[in-house]
């Protein structure tokens, strides 16, 4: 199995829209276009950690609208599953306005299955005539497990394991990989690879750039640039570029950015972080981008471990991984005791940040993670780094991510249940 290959196909494709929300649509038209006519009502049911990331996030093409309910209506009407992760794409004004229609009427519902474990998205259809059809997209964003229509079964792979999908076969290769397997995967990427990341580098960077115009994280940062607080650096340049992309992305703009580890804000740091730094260094340019891949399949290996959506920031803590890993790859190739000290590092410094959901202030934490990766590198590139005798920290970066796999699956499992809760007594109140 080519490693990098399957994780490209799989964790790292265009999506619009924060994915969470974009994957409850691409559930929800699966059925719709199964049942073939108007819908009456629609159940949904979603693990905690997609309901959660789904609540607080603008949706493209709604002028700002937000919530997995929207979403989930629109893509009842679209019906498009063959846009996959670029299914809101196909919405305009009309539709919007029928979603909305959909909402105030009632039609749409939407609840936490508390039973489930991982990615999991269900939802059931029922039409005006009486017909019934169901979905369920589980185990990663895109992945269909289930699909019927009345008594017609078309995709059955239940049961789920402790109600999730079992990985895929690359997840099990992934997880069983070292960091000198991953060094060498990223270092043997071809023509074909190198040429799909660079498409991935120039869709983010044109989410930055629409990110510009928008007077959010990024703007606040070119200001502290401009009351001379802070010096237009590196460090400064890195910290808006990819936080106007994440601004544009959580503000919901109509720009589709590539993914990593099949989340947009991690393609972020994953992406443009060490492409950055590598441009800056005048690193060339085919390093740079075998370093990327280097990236993509850190940000997939760390969650293997954490899970697909976890209690922790992944744009932060699993793409900075990936991104410090990166810059130490650029500087000093495939040097496993230097790689080991960045992702050491950057574990040690911001393991512990929460995710409370896809909103704005991602962006915040993208900077922080931008931050932290670029620091964490220099010191690696420089042999120095958190060892094995501090913390959580392992003697090998493959025991040091597992270690972090353990205290956010097991560790902090309560986490995600209380934060739903806190944002639905928000919604109540």
């Amino acid at each position: 199995m080519n490693l990098l290959k399957e994780v490209l196909k799989y964790q790292v494709y265009p999506a619009m829209g924060c994915t969470e929300p974009v994957s409850v649509a691409l559930c929800a038209a699966y059925a719709s276009k199964e049942l073939g006519e108007k819908t009456a009502q629609a159940r949904f049911r979603l693990d905690a950690g997609t309901y959660k990331n789904g609540m607080g996030v603008r949706i493209p093409n709604t002028d700002g609208e937000k919530g997995n309910l929207l979403a989930a209506a629109m893509g009842i009407l679209l019906a498009t599953p063959e846009l996959n992760m670029e299914i809101l794409g196909g919405a305009d004004k009309k539709l919007v306005s029928a979603a909305k229609e959909m909402l105030a009427q009632h039609q749409v519902h939407m609840e936490v299955a508390p039973e489930v474990h991982g990615f999991y998205i269900e939802a059931e259809l029922t039409g005006i005539n009486g017909k019934k059809a169901k979905c369920i997209i589980a185990g990663s964003h895109t992945e269909v497990v289930y699909l019927s229509c009345g008594d017609m079964v078309k995709i059955n792979h239940l049961p789920l394991a402790d109600h999730t999908q079992g990985a895929q076969d690359f997840k099990q290769v992934l997880k069983k990989a070292t960091l000198q397997d991953l060094l060498d995967a990223a270092d043997n990427a071809d023509e074909e690879d190198l040429a799909y990341i660079k498409k991935g580098v120039e869709m983010n960077l044109k989410a930055a750039e629409m990110g510009q115009a928008l007077q959010k994280v990024g703007f606040y940062i070119k200001e502290l640039v401009r009351k001379k607080l802070l010096q237009m650096d590196l460090l400064s340049s890195t910290k808006i570029l990819t936080a106007c992309a994440a601004d544009a992305r959580m503000d919901g703009q109509a720009v589709p950015v590539m993914a990593s580890g099949e989340s947009g804000n991690q393609g972020v740091v994953t992406i443009l972080v060490p492409w950055k730094v590598g441009k800056e260094m005048e690193v060339d340019e085919k390093t740079i981008l075998k370093s990327l891949a280097l990236s993509h399949l850190l940000n997939g290996y760390v969650k293997v471990f954490t899970g697909e959506l976890a209690p922790i920031c992944g744009c932060a803590i699993a793409a900075g991984v990936g991104a410090s890993a990166a810059i130490v790859y650029q500087q000093r190739g495939k040097c496993v005791p230097a790689v080991t000290l960045a992702i050491n590092n950057i574990i040690s410094d911001i393991g512990g940040m929460l995710c409370d959901g896809a909103k704005s202030g991602c962006a915040l934490k993208v900077v922080s993670s931008t931050d932290a990766a670029i620091r964490a590198a220099y010191m690696a590139i420089h042999d120095y780094g958190i060892t094995e005798v501090e913390g959580f920290v392992g003697k090998t970066a493959e025991e040091t991510i597992q270690n972090l796999g353990s205290i956010s699956s097991i560790g902090m499992s309560k986490v995600d249940p209380m934060i739903v809760d806190i944002m639905q007594e928000k919604c109540n109140k």
